[in-house]
């Protein structure tokens, strides 16, 4: 069948009952049962609701902040109590709103942008989204009862090493914040498959929204951005609760190296926050101008650029921390070379403004993308003004870049959300937003933004640092300081106008105006609870546009999956580039195993923190088991070849590089890659800053323990390979395989074992130096990947015993194989790391 027959729509009436039955599938649990729902609009709403509800507990911080600073000599807060203030707002605006936030609005839109039933994922999803409300509200109940950090939301070693920070207030930091950035890889990875994988046919990747674009670089910069603070986290979590020396100076630990893995993150954050906020106006732009955008493969390019450059950045915020001139001069111009493509963008939304002018319409969308342009590029302005060494070495640490970073941040993501919420909200409510209190809330947040920080520019300036609690009256920083307070409650109440829309005009359910905006894009669609009718062929940037009629065609079912051919939930999967179907995905419904195991791991790294470690594992095992329970039901069995379009018949059952879940389980790769190579640099950065610690250690054991462990994974690699190669043909118990599986488990863990012991046996403990500390930290990292895999290994066994995987039927066993070879590869590197290294040395 060639693309242009598919392209074509069915013109044959559909058959009666179709219809019902795909509403009867994909229908929403009611009452009690709705937390078990997986459908993208109703956990994409939970999930931004949840973000803007953290939103706006932070914002309530910060007026506390301010009301503190508006005088000189204040004494409305206690200084222990304004630095917890302090440090949960800024957690909670950059860990639990920011980036939870245009998450939740990938897990919501894509969908239907990609004309998609859903995300290839969707209890995945909902895991992730379970655990950060459950992880982040407990995190952010700490302020209450005077259990929350102080070191503020960056965390620097060492003011809260245990010796200046005792007790569980950095702890929740840093145990609950390391599982919250796992559930944002959790849903990068959900959102990588999806956009590469769930595209409607024919939607190539130069036919793709520029949102999808987006949200693919972002998901992306988290797999490679968000290991850094991971291990930083794991590192300092350590030292506290064990005494591993990493940042401690004495034993030839460095505080510095956190500031380079967090920085390492935190800097590509501020552009992972950015990007898909760009992406959103880059959609709305069009629509708003009823014209094409202007320049969308330069956008293209800029996206993946600024994506690129970002990674560049990091030492920006470190040129007054002593590092040699040389890298100051790379990372100053890497830091300028960043504002390039951000100016790509700026251009392109000017140009399809100017281009539609006659029939731009001046909407609350509108106004907010228009306040977005001038906010963003004030700070991008001031951004280049600190990339430049001698005025950063001048404004540093005042209040100068407080400014700064509210203006990028707010102007780069907060203003366009707020656009989004007015534009988007047809999508998910019967009623759409009030363009009345519309207006209002964008006027009184951009006066009161603007009326905040600005002055805080001058303030800086004058000398105020940031990060202090009072200051004396006779500065002369008071009056300034009292209009940005001013300012914060103007902006407050802009907020609060928009909280009384809500209340006032969002009805969560179907029935609301179809496309009231003229767009040209696929999520404007006739949408029900199944999302579209059937999915579309594609042919241009914008379908609803180019293609006359595709609406009515679409919600009549004249194009592909108009059915339910296996009575399941399901949905089309396509090829990566061209977007070519290749087979039905068999999705799965309801269920409480997400939430409990959400629940379960919440309570694993929650009940850490309160050194409650019996309850921690109970929690852990409980998660684990709701984990294994939920993917038993996921290799289901083909159902055989089913038709998706007149002519057109498709398998739903794959395996190998087809199947989506290798494609996961290759991202899940990148990460646990980016991890360790965020450990390879603290590795050899501590040999660099303490030679003469490392040169005094114990010599590395005998070459006997290296050579066996590398024997063994080696040979636990041999049996994975041979058990793939002799499961059975037919559904049957293969004890073969059973048991070339338990001793392929059994190696990775000996060789483990075996590692850890030989270094034991030569007198290195991890708390004598930051070698012995570096050296037992390749084992932990190495025993946390091997964890997994020992119980996915295990998990294959028990479908093996149960006649559930076979030659054919086989993505449980690969997907083990393949983390089992990653294993065995970051394995090896860090054999050669540990024992050659030192040995190459002496």
């Amino acid at each position: 069948m060639t693309d242009k027959h598919v392209a074509l729509p069915n013109p044959d009436p559909r058959p009666d009952g179709e219809l019902e039955e795909l509403e009867r599938i994909w229908a929403t649990p009611k009452g009690f049962r709705l937390p078990t729902a997986v459908n993208n609009t109703v956990i994409g709403t939970l999930y931004i609701g949840a973000a803007f509800l953290f939103f706006v507990m932070a914002g309530i911080l910060a007026l506390l902040m301010r009301t503190q600073l508006a005088v000189g000599d204040n004494n409305f807060l206690s200084q222990d109590l304004y630095n917890q203030i302090f440090t949960t707002h800024g957690t909670t605006m950059m860990f639990l709103f920011a980036v939870p936030a245009v998450e939740a609005l990938g897990v919501l839109l894509l969908p239907q942008m990609l004309a998609a039933r859903d995300l290839p994922f969707p209890r995945l999803s909902a895991f992730a989204i379970w655990a950060y409300i459950i992880g982040g509200l407990v995190f952010f109940s700490t302020v209450f009862y005077d259990m929350a950090p102080k070191g503020g939301w960056f965390m620097y070693p060492p003011l809260t090493l245990t010796e200046y920070q005792p007790g569980n207030n950095a702890d929740f930091w840093l145990l609950g914040i390391g599982f919250i950035e796992i559930s944002a890889i959790a849903g990068a990875i959900e959102i990588i498959v999806g956009v590469l994988r769930t595209r409607p046919p024919g939607m190539t990747l130069a036919k793709m929204p520029i949102f999808a674009w987006a949200m693919l670089i972002f998901a992306a910069m988290i797999v490679f951005a968000f290991p850094a603070v991971i291990l930083a986290t794991m590192l300092l979590e350590i030292e506290r609760a064990f005494g591993w020396p990493f940042f401690t100076a004495a034993l030839g630990g460095d505080a510095l190296l956190w500031q380079h893995l967090f920085w390492f993150f935190g800097h590509p954050e501020v552009y992972i926050i950015f990007l898909p906020a760009a992406g959103l106006v880059s959609m709305m732009i069009p629509t708003m101008a009823q014209t094409p955008l202007v320049g969308y493969r330069l956008i293209v390019v800029a996206l993946i650029a600024t994506g690129f450059f970002s990674f560049g950045l990091w030492v920006h915020h470190m040129f007054t921390t002593g590092i040699p001139g040389l890298s100051l001069a790379f990372f100053s111009a890497a830091s300028m070379a960043v504002a390039i493509p951000s100016g790509i963008q700026v251009f392109s939304w000017i140009a399809t403004m100017a281009a539609g002018r006659k029939r731009f319409r001046i909407t609350v969308p509108s106004l907010f993308i228009l306040g977005f342009l001038f906010i963003f590029v004030l700070g991008g302005l001031t951004g280049v003004m600190v990339a430049v060494v001698p005025f950063d070495f001048q404004a540093h640490d005042s209040y100068f870049i407080v400014a700064h970073f509210h203006y990028v941040l707010v102007g780069g993501m907060v203003f366009p959300l707020f656009a989004t919420f007015y534009y988007w909200a047809p999508l998910v409510s019967c009623r759409m937003l009030s363009e009345r209190l519309g207006k209002w809330a964008f006027w009184l947040m951009f006066i009161g933004f603007n009326t905040a920080f600005f002055p805080m520019h001058i303030t800086g300036l004058s000398g105020m640092p940031r990060r202090v609690w009072t200051y004396p009256s006779n500065l002369g920083w008071d009056v300034l300081n009292s209009i940005s307070t001013a300012g914060a409650f103007i902006m407050a109440a802009g907020v609060g106008v928009f909280i009384i829309d809500l209340i006032r005009n969002f009805r969560f359910g179907e029935g609301g105006p179809e496309n009231p905006w003229g767009a040209g894009t696929l999520e404007f669609l006739p949408n029900g609870v199944y999302s579209t009718r059937s999915i579309p062929h594609v042919t241009s940037l914008e379908p609803l546009w180019d293609q006359p009629g595709l609406a009515r065609e679409v919600d009549a079912g004249h194009h592909y999956l108009p059915n339910a051919p296996t009575h399941r939930r399901e949905t089309l999967v396509t090829s990566a580039v061209q977007a070519k179907p290749q087979y039905v995905l068999q999705m799965p419904g309801p269920s409480w195993t997400h939430l409990v195991a959400a629940a379960g791991t919440a309570g694993f790294f929650l009940l850490l923190t309160v050194k409650q470690v019996p309850l921690a594992l109970a929690s852990g095992i409980v998660a684990i088991a709701a984990c294994l329970f939920w993917t038993w039901e996921l290799d289901r069995p083909s159902q055989g070849d089913v038709e998706v379009a007149k002519g057109l018949r498709l398998p739903t059952y794959v395996t190998g590089p087809l199947s989506h879940s290798w494609w996961a389980m290759v991202v899940l790769m990148l990460v646990g890659a980016s991890l360790y190579v965020s450990y390879f640099f603290s590795y050899l950065y501590l040999w660099t800053v303490s030679p003469d610690v490392w040169a005094g250690a114990p010599a590395p054991p005998s070459p006997i323990y290296p050579v066996l462990s590398a024997a063994m994974l080696a040979v636990g690699a041999g049996c994975m390979m041979w058990c793939g190669r002799i499961l059975p043909e037919s559904e049957r118990r293969h004890w073969g395989g059973m048991g070339l599986l338990v001793l392929a488990t059994a190696l990775m863990a000996g060789a483990v074992v075996l590692e850890i012991w030989g270094h034991w046996q030569t007198g290195l403990r991890p708390t004598d130096s930051s070698y012995g500390a570096m050296v037992y930290m390749a084992s932990v990292l190495e025993g946390q990947i091997a964890f997994a895999v020992i119980i996915m290994c295990l998990f294959a066994v028990a479908r093996l015993s149960t006649k559930q995987i076979t030659g054919q039927r086989r993505v449980t066993f690969d997907n083990a194989a393949l983390l089992y070879y990653y294993a065995v590869g970051q394995g090896l590197f860090g054999l050669l790391l540990i024992h050659g290294f030192p040995r190459q040395l002496g």
